[in-house]
């Protein structure tokens, strides 16, 4: 569908020149750092949690569209959400990602046009390392995680 692949285009472009929760926060939670050697993909995420929720998310890095896009778009669909729902959300977007599940855009929001990233594998781990920092950062804070991840996972 034509339309709506340029539809989708847009909003990621959108995304990346507008990047919504970028910074910092001034006391998170947990903060992570993932970064790609292969590209040179690099994001630094932070999240405030309280009583098992993310009420706060901040991103900031630099590399290519798609990755500062995803970081973005997830900061948008995860807010708000209770940590197990949050890992939900994770597992859902990385099934998409290798073409296992049909996307909810209900859960993914503006996620959703990342879709088509799914078509080019070599892209995929830009779209996927927010949401891996992101379900590092939540598992670091529940205590899952003793060991950082290794650089380009």
């Amino acid at each position: 569908m034509p339309g709506l692949d340029d539809l989708y285009q847009q909003l990621i472009l959108d995304h990346y020149r507008n990047r919504r929760n970028q910074g910092s926060l001034p006391d998170p939670t947990v903060q992570v750092r993932h970064h790609n050697p292969l590209c040179g993909d690099d994001l630094t995420l932070e999240l405030l949690i309280e009583d098992g929720r993310v009420v706060e998310v901040r991103h900031d890095g630099d590399g290519c569209s798609i990755s500062q896009a995803a970081a973005s778009m997830m900061s948008e669909a995860v807010a708000g959400r209770t940590l197990p729902e949050a890992l939900e959300l994770v597992e859902h977007f990385r099934l998409v990602m290798h073409g296992d599940e049909e996307p909810d855009e209900d859960r993914l929001g503006d996620a959703i046009a990342l879709e088509g990233v799914a078509r080019y594998p070599v892209r995929v781990k830009c779209a996927l390392l927010s949401w891996m920092a992101l379900k590092d950062a939540i598992q670091t804070h529940s205590g899952e995680r003793t060991e950082p991840v290794p650089t380009g996972e």
